[in-house]
């Protein structure tokens, strides 16, 4: 067996569902089953889904507060009044502030922005920000992705005397701020069709709404946040998305085209991965670090060689950002291991005097998909007295709730279910662990620490076809919500499986089933190699994609997981170097067993620390318990009752077979019934016969072998047909008839024969089968009994 790394959650298909939409949408029934499993069970909602460029954006003014904020701010720029955009430090907080700083300049405002630092203000409104946004004679503020939590700031600004327009997506707490308005989907009493939108989603319907009509323009700034922050990827945000993707390849920002140079993006690859994984993480990169003002004035610019070089900074800062990221995880690793072991703590917290607060939310993902608990990473600053960082959870874990029912302790924190920030006091750091994780006690089983990946259909072979996966990119963009589909393909044979890359670390797989092949490669899998037998019937998780090479074009399954439902043999019987076996590291989680201890004493060196376990008795190796074990067959046992009785208990996850032997019992001259017949007639002419003396003179004249004779004097002496005294053997008269088959000599020999028949001299399916056998035999006692 093969255990994978995940819980694989199979979604169940209605395949009469599947029917209707092949049959009314013309789309294939793979393509069907990912529509359903994605809650789209409709033809009008699936048509709506796959046409998403034919969809219209809701109106802005359904959301609550709108109208009353485009008037205060169309007053605003009729009085010439000063505007401050005051944004958040991210990926979603600077393009919603560019969003906002393009529609108002747009609108002919008065507009600037301020983006709070990180380090020295932290997250969100604060006291000293809105004093000197008031002393420069600002009249009207408007936050993006940012200020629902708010409150004293709020009722700050009343005092100083400017307007509050708060704009934001993040979770609403039990108290409103008392702004002048407050545009958010989520607000208590909120009639709008979508709630998911991202911060950037919110500031361009304010946008839309400002401006009178839809700002499409703008739609190359608003995909960067709604991607970049991990909304749902449904609704207004799949078309957010959607017709952004497509503005960015025709963008003409300065901004955009540097971005995509320094990240070496070609403008008709750009996809919802070019957000994810280069420019979202490069913007972010930036507040994490340092003031995030410079990502902002990189999207704004009008001027190309300022664009490339801000593009070029930022860059810089990003590679200092993934450097800070790996050590930051390393330490963060070891404090984990040493101080806070997982199987103790249900929910990780984790604090480092001096760490950098702008990626702690990244080392804590590090950490959740290390070790797949809730995780709270916090920076310690013991100057000021208090602990700031981010949290990331696991399914079935909701941060925001269990950390608002630590809100005493907690003077600023928010989020969602699945992250959070948040700042408290040194002191209550652990009292914070300590809450969390009984909370979470009372929630999360041992299952839940498994991690899960959601598998959106079962594939036949036939299905990964180069057709199909073009079929699929009508489901894009991907993203929350609607992830890139995840097939299985289970039970399939292997013609060929290998391990590729300068380093050996990646998997190349060729599968086949139903005399049809399909190519898998699997990064960072090349372990897996040793873990699968060739013969075995393996089961895939990963993504279809495909493979371009020499003007060929192929399907091709990514490999994400693997997994082999059956127990594995590995026929290690042809290896010469057994020590090189035993050296290998997998073998310090088997279980190695030795019948003779004349093996033990051959390889002790090698088997060091090994979990070695020698049976000398049919009792011990009944005793043995081997059940989902892996285990090694190092030396040859003695009889077939020992192999049973290893295997009664329950059958082994592998077995690897060495069945070292010091004698080939299979290849000895083995006396037949007519040469123990003439060697009694001999014994009864010659008796006595000195053995010592003359048995290699009658090995010769015979053509027997000298350890024929003596199997064959041994046999004679158990059954009572000679004595042996110093080298003579002399033939007892009138001894009893006795058959062979009573010595035990004899018996042993000839079980020996057998056994290296049935477990040596046999091919590798004649030996699983051999198993198999058993196997069915101890399921047959086991059924006995009960």
């Amino acid at each position: 067996m093969l255990q994978s790394k995940k819980r694989w959650r199979v979604q169940q298909t209605n395949h009469e569902l599947v029917n209707e939409l092949v049959n009314e949408l013309e789309v294939t029934p793979l393509i069907a089953s990912l529509l359903i499993n994605r809650g789209i069970q409709t033809v009008e909602s699936a048509k709506q889904f796959l046409h998403v460029e034919q969809q219209s954006f809701h109106d802005p003014f359904l959301l609550d507060d709108m109208d009353k904020a485009v008037q205060r701010i169309h007053q605003a720029i009729e009085n010439g009044e000063r505007i401050m955009i005051y944004g958040d430090y991210d990926a979603d907080g600077v393009s919603s502030t560019s969003v906002m700083l393009s529609a108002l300049r747009s609108a002919g405002a008065h507009v600037d922005f301020y983006i709070p630092n990180r380090f020295t203000e932290g997250y969100g409104p604060n006291e000293e920000a809105f004093r000197f946004i008031s002393d420069e004679g600002y009249t009207l503020v408007i936050t993006v992705d940012t200020g629902i939590s708010a409150v004293a700031e709020a009722e700050l600004a009343q005092s100083l005397g400017f307007d509050l327009i708060i704009t934001d997506h993040h979770e609403p707490g039990p108290v409103l701020p008392p702004a002048y308005a407050i545009i958010h989907p989520k607000k208590p009493g909120s009639t709008y069709p979508f709630q998911e939108l991202a911060g950037v989603g919110v500031a361009f319907k304010l946008a839309h709404a400002l401006l009178g009509e839809l700002p499409e323009y703008l739609l190359e700034l608003a995909v960067i946040g709604t991607i970049a922050d991990l909304v749902p990827l449904v609704d207004e945000n799949r078309l957010i998305a959607s017709k952004g993707l497509n503005y960015l390849k025709l963008s003409n920002r300065p901004g955009i085209k540097a971005l995509l140079k320094v990240c070496s993006v070609k403008r008709d690859d750009i996809n919802e991965d070019t957000i994810g994984f280069a420019i979202g993480p490069r913007i972010n990169a930036v507040g994490r670090l340092q003031d995030a003002d410079p990502a902002v004035d990189l999207l704004m610019t009008t001027n190309q060689e300022e664009a490339d070089m801000l593009a070029k900074e930022i860059d810089s800062l990003n590679k200092e950002r993934q450097q800070l990221v790996n050590e930051m995880t390393e330490e963060a690793i070891k404090a984990v291991e040493e101080q806070y072991p997982p199987d103790q703590h249900s929910v990780l917290v984790i604090t480092g005097e001096g760490w950098n607060a702008g990626v702690v939310g990244i080392v804590a993902s590090r950490l959740v998909d290390r070790f797949y608990r809730p995780t709270i990473v916090l920076s310690i600053d013991r100057e000021k007295g208090i602990a700031k960082g981010s949290a990331r959870s696991i399914e079935g874990f909701d941060l925001f709730a269990n950390l608002s029912h630590c809100r005493d302790i907690l003077p600023h924190f928010g989020g969602h279910p699945m992250a959070a920030g948040m700042t408290l006091n040194i002191e209550d750091v652990a009292d914070l662990r300590q809450r969390l994780n009984e909370l979470a006690s009372e929630v999360l089983t041992e299952e839940d620490f498994i991690p899960i990946t959601s598998i959106d259909t079962v594939c036949d072979i036939e299905d990964i076809t180069i057709d199909n996966i073009k079929q699929l990119n009508a489901l894009a963009p991907f993203g929350m919500s609607n992830p890139k589909p995840k097939v299985l393909v289970e039970n399939v044979g292997l013609s060929s499986i290998r391990k590729i890359g300068a380093e050996q670390n990646h998997l190349k797989v060729v599968f086949e089933d139903k005399g049809l092949s399909v190519d898998a490669v699997g990064f960072g899998l090349g372990y897996i190699y040793e873990q699968v037998s060739p013969v075995s019937k393996v089961s895939f998780v990963g993504e279809l994609s495909i493979n371009e090479w020499n003007n060929m074009r192929k399907p091709q399954l990514m490999i994400e997981d693997v997994a082999v439902r059956e127990w594995q043999l590995f026929d290690y019987r042809s290896m010469r170097d057994v020590k090189k076996f035993l050296a290998q590291p997998e073998t310090d989680t088997m279980k190695i067993l030795i019948f003779n201890r004349a093996t033990l004493d051959a390889y002790q060196e090698a088997l060091g620390e090994k979990q070695t376990i020698v049976i000398e008795s049919d009792e011990q190796a009944a005793m043995f318990e081997g059940r989902g074990e892996n285990i090694v067959f190092l030396d040859m046992p003695p009889s077939f009752s020992a192999i049973q009785n290893v295997l009664q208990n329950g059958m082994p996850s592998r077995i690897y077979a060495l069945f070292l032997t010091a004698e080939n019992h299979y290849f000895d001259t083995i006396p037949t019934r007519e040469h123990f017949k003439w060697y009694y007639a001999f014994l009864a002419k010659k008796s006595p016969f000195d053995l010592g003396r003359y048995k290699e003179e009658l090995a010769l004249h015979r053509g027997w072998s000298k350890d024929a004779i003596d199997f064959m004097s041994q046999v004679f002496f158990e059954l009572e047909f000679v004595t042996i005294e110093n080298g003579l053997i002399s033939l007892v008269k009138n001894s009893g008839k006795r058959d062979l088959i009573e010595s035990a000599t004899y018996r042993k020999k000839q079980e020996q024969i057998e056994i290296e028949k049935k477990f040596i001299y046999t091919s590798y399916a004649q030996l699983k089968e051999q198993f198999n056998m058993m196997q069915d035999c101890a399921l047959s006692n086991e059924e006995a009994t009960n």
